[in-house]
């Protein structure tokens, strides 16, 4: 017994003297890749099997839905196990699943099969956000905290470029080399388990072992879900809790629209209404210039919010995440064949739309101080993922009912539910804003 305690002892202080550096980076890139390939890359994949815009919207949304209700068992990370065994055991989880997709696309049945992985693939990535982020807040103090928030941030991104860029890119590129869109297909997820799989091992053996990350062992499970209830109940009493909510819902209403159909416009043939791009063109249109034109605006709307703080920009944000909107109009009317056309469209429209997200994740972050500041923005992030999911289970129906020229103009009515909100919201002038 002594021995164990020895060496488990002799683990601590090793992983002590790591660096954020070797872990941070990696873990969140781990925490991107997932949510990437569930909500995105699973788009492109169906759409190329040949399932209609309606299908394709509605499958992906209903994934999606697992992580709105993530806060419901996040009680649980804390009640068993330590946040690095959930990690490590999510990330093991996350390789099969991955694998498993692999394997299933090339049978008859690959649509019931590969559904029933995304969802569990959805649900082991929450639990992974979850156990990630409580990790984060025990291994690092406040200044290391504010310090590698940019860090993190950077590299989910970096797990965007990989997902929705590099590995579509190299799906498109196999789809042509074989001729054969399932097998490319299977490939490349048996490339994104490999990856998962060298992630788990690297973390194995790095991720430091916090003392105070231990099991709430000492607490029944009774008076934790007591406090989860009353966690839960306390935040349906904040003030302007209506306006809050409704902000959650309808601040990106026509993004969430947008978001389903954006890449089925790409790849849908010209006769119909598309732009008839190939996979590996939509990989490099969304996963590389679109990624790096939302994370300029990202960088540019923190910027403006510190020095003027979230009041003051909060019109004009509201107006980014909107406005750029009318890119799409202008493509669906125009059908440009030039990619430097397109691309410089949705580079408009990413960077609107990372400037204008600022707004809304400060807001969640506003609205969830006070006691419970943890557990509230949680249930925020949950209204946040409720607010994409909802209007993408009803988008591919809705484009293909309407045409996309239509759809498209549909969407920017929907900007006016977001105007119409910001007049309502209370926030102080001070917020966001850097002192001095």
């Amino acid at each position: 017994m002594k021995k164990q305690e020895r060496k488990y002892e002799n683990e601590r202080m090793m992983s002590k003297n790591k660096s954020p550096w070797a872990w941070v980076p990696t873990l969140y890139f781990a925490e991107g890749i997932p949510y990437v390939v569930v909500m995105m890359v699973s788009v492109i994949m169906y759409k190329r099997f040949g399932l209609s815009n309606t299908q394709v919207a509605l499958f992906s949304s209903l994934i999606g839905f697992v992580w709105v209700f993530k806060g419901i068992w996040s009680p649980f990370v804390d009640l068993f196990r330590t946040k690095r065994w959930w990690i490590l055991t999510t990330q093991l989880l996350l390789g099969a699943g991955l694998g498993g997709i692999a394997l299933l696309i090339p049978a008859p049945f690959y649509l019931q099969a590969t559904l029933v992985l995304f969802i569990l693939l959805a649900f082991s990535s929450a639990t992974h956000d979850i156990a990630a982020d409580g990790y984060y807040m025990l291994e690092l103090d406040s200044s290391q905290q504010s310090f590698f928030v940019g860090i993190r941030s950077t590299f989910y991104r970096f797990a965007s470029i990989l997902g929705q860029g590099i590995l579509i890119m190299l799906a498109g590129f196999l789809e042509k080399s074989t001729g054969n869109i399932k097998m490319a297909w299977s490939i490349t997820f048996f490339a994104l388990a490999g990856i998962f799989l060298l992630l788990f091992i690297y973390h194995r053996f790095i991720l430091p072992q916090p003392l105070a990350d231990k099991a709430a062992t000492d607490n029944s499970t009774k008076n934790i879900m007591s406090e989860f209830g009353n966690t839960f109940a306390s935040f349906f009493e904040k003030k302007q809790i209506l306006v809050a909510i409704a902000f959650m819902l309808l601040y990106r209403f026509g993004e969430a629209f947008l978001v389903k159909v954006s890449s089925l416009f790409m790849l849908d043939p010209r006769e119909i209404g598309g732009l008839g791009l190939s996979t590996a063109e939509v990989g490099f249109v969304y996963g590389t210039v679109g990624v790096i034109a939302l994370t300029l605006g990202g960088i540019v709307g923190g910027i403006a919010v510190s020095r003027k703080g979230l009041k003051f920009w909060l019109l004009p944000m509201a107006l980014s995440i909107t406005l750029p909107h009318l890119v799409y109009v202008y493509l669906s009317y125009s059908q440009p064949t030039d990619l430097f056309t397109i691309n410089s469209a949705v580079a408009i429209e990413q960077f609107g739309y990372g400037f204008g997200f600022t707004a809304y994740m400060l807001y969640l972050i506003y609205f969830s101080e006070g006691q419970h500041k943890t557990a509230h923005y949680a249930i925020c992030t949950a209204f946040m993922a409720a607010s994409m999911s909802l209007p993408g289970m009803a988008a591919g129906w809705l484009q293909e009912y309407l045409g996309y020229e239509h759809f498209f103009i549909f969407i920017m009515f929907c900007s006016i539910t977001t105007w119409l909100l910001i007049p309502f919201l209370k926030i102080d002038k001070h917020f966001g804003k850097k002192a001095g």
